[in-house]
């Protein structure tokens, strides 16, 4: 009987020794059994199962429970006498969670939690189930605008401030715990490192890629990450533009040329357009004197159009290169953003100018008028200016031709030929002669009908005959008088009728004295008349 009672004994022994030694207190590993309605059960290798509360697990974690799964718990409580261990998943991950940021504050490294609400002043987060909190001025480099933002996401954040439970293991009743995050903190860090890492590579000269930051009416501000940089406008392009904005956009990445570095004050100047080289510089290879070419108007100015060649590259097509003729506005010609053709005039390097013409594309209007015309031509033009000596007037062609005084009329005496022309009056003309060398066209007028003078008036005025005259004018020679609207003649003061008062505009009789052809003259008589009659 004895010997059997030592046997139990033994064997109740070796199964205890083969049994894990646990304290309350300790956290360790155990697999999950089952699930009862007080709770999941945990085989933790002691005589019996431990228990850790349903309240710890939520829905969706109760329904992904499978046998066997391992599970780290916090013993919480062993009672021998009732066959009981009290478990805990939460105090479990929670303690761990407590060392982590313990260490990780003692060595300043940064953790990553999950935002999970907002409040008033920041946002609250969660770190193996710690709560802890981050002020919304410790939340970016600069103060955040809307923290809803932030709600769901990971952040990487530093420890600001720090109270564990004094006795992590211990009792947690009436716990008492401080947790404040700064992501503020580990993103200036971040950027110190970034800013360290980037200076030491960072060379004039080379390519950085950067996203712009801002856009001002004088440059851009670039962030090349963790370095701001700055590109000035004039650095943009080798051609001209209003406005940054023309060329970037907020948020966009692009690369650029480091122009220069300044360390101390951590200044970085940017240059874009120096990744082509400057056009100028190849110009005379590219462009000469006297091609033609193609380019878009950027400019209009009183004094002329400017035309963009290619980026960097603008030339003027000065006014008095626009036509052959007298240049209207330059806004009659082309329109901003127009592609039109030109002739390269003149490159001055040096001074990276460039003159440029419209009319020399075009024919010469005295090369036209040379091929069109000749002399005997009868033409319409319109008059272009009025002078003391003749009438100019601009063929449709675009050049001017002179009618002479003299070529108006065949038998009318003109003191100026505004009595009988206004500026913008069409009128027919006859060629008389054409130096398109020389630029030089004459026109006449009298020459569209047949001169009078040689077979009409020497018909129509008869020596020793009357004629009804009109007085035209008085001069200190005579009388000069319209012949039935025919022609024109004189009543020298020896011949007129001392005793009749004549003044402009009255109609008198005259006789005819004399007829010469061959100087376009009348001879008339008032006195002769009564003589005649006798």
């Amino acid at each position: 009987m004895q010997n059997q009672l030592s046997e139990k004994q033994e064997l109740e022994s070796l199964y205890e020794g083969s049994l894990s030694h646990l304290e309350r207190g300790e956290i360790i590993k155990g697999k999950i059994m089952t699930i009862r309605n007080d709770g999941v059960v945990v085989d933790v290798g002691y005589k019996f199962e431990g228990i850790i509360p349903l309240k710890e697990f939520s829905e969706k974690e109760l329904e992904n429970i499978k046998e066997s799964d391992e599970i780290e718990v916090f013993i919480e409580k062993i009672d021998d006498a009732q066959g009981v261990i009290s478990l805990s998943k939460d105090r479990a991950l929670k303690i761990k969670g407590w060392e982590t940021l313990i260490d990780a504050y003692e060595k300043g490294t940064p953790v990553e939690v999950q935002v999970t609400s907002k409040t008033k002043g920041g946002v609250l987060t969660s770190f193996y189930g710690i709560n802890g909190f981050i002020p919304a001025s410790l939340l970016e480099l600069r103060k955040p605008r809307n923290l809803d933002e932030y709600v769901g996401k990971t952040l990487k954040v530093k420890i600001e401030k720090i109270e564990p439970p004094k006795n992590l293991y211990g009792q947690w009743k009436n716990l008492k715990t401080s947790l404040i995050f700064s992501r503020k903190a580990y993103l200036d860090e971040e950027r110190e490192n970034l800013k360290k890492e980037l200076s030491e590579k960072i060379q004039e000269g080379l390519k950085i890629k950067g996203i712009v930051k801002n856009i001002t009416n004088y440059g851009v501000f670039v962030d090349l990450g963790g370095l701001d940089g700055f590109l000035h406008i004039s650095d943009i392009s080798w051609g001209k533009i209003k406005h940054p904005s023309q060329v970037f956009e907020i948020g966009k990445e692009y690369e650029f040329i480091i122009l220069k570095v300044d360390p101390e004050n951590e200044r970085i100047t940017l240059g874009y357009k120096q990744k082509k080289s400057d056009p100028w510089e190849s110009i005379d290879k590219k462009y000469h004197p006297g091609m033609k070419v193609r380019g878009k108007v950027t400019r209009i100015e009183d004094f002329g159009l400017f035309v963009e060649l290619e980026e960097g590259v603008e030339g003027l097509v000065h006014i008095s290169e626009l036509d052959w003729t007298v240049s209207k506005h330059p806004s009659y010609y082309a329109e901003i953003d127009d592609w039109i053709n030109v002739k390269i005039l003149d490159i001055d390097k040096e001074h990276k100018k460039i003159s440029l013409s419209l009319k020399q594309l075009k024919p010469k209007p005295w090369e036209v008028v040379a091929k069109k015309y000749k002399v005997g031509d009868r033409i319409t033009g319109k008059v272009k200016t009025i002078t003391d000596f003749g009438v100019f007037v601009r063929l449709p062609e675009g050049v001017d031709g002179l009618i002479h005084i003299s070529d108006i009329s065949w038998t009318k005496h003109i003191e100026h030929p505004s009595q009988l022309f206004k500026k913008g009056q069409k009128v027919d003309a006859v060629i008389l002669n054409l130096e398109p060398e020389k630029e030089k066209l004459s026109l006449g007028i009298k020459q569209l009908s047949e001169d009078p003078w040689l077979k009409e008036i020497p018909e129509k005025f008869k020596v020793g005959e009357v004629y009804n005259a009109r007085v035209i004018r008085k001069t200190e020679h005579g009388l000069f008088v319209d012949l039935e609207g025919i022609a024109e003649g004189l009543v020298y003061n020896s011949e007129i009728e001392k005793n009749v008062p004549v003044k402009e505009g009255d109609e008198i009789k005259v006789i005819v004295v004399k007829v010469d052809p061959e100087k376009r003259k009348i001879g008339l008589s008032m006195k002769k008349i009564d003589e005649n009659e006798e």
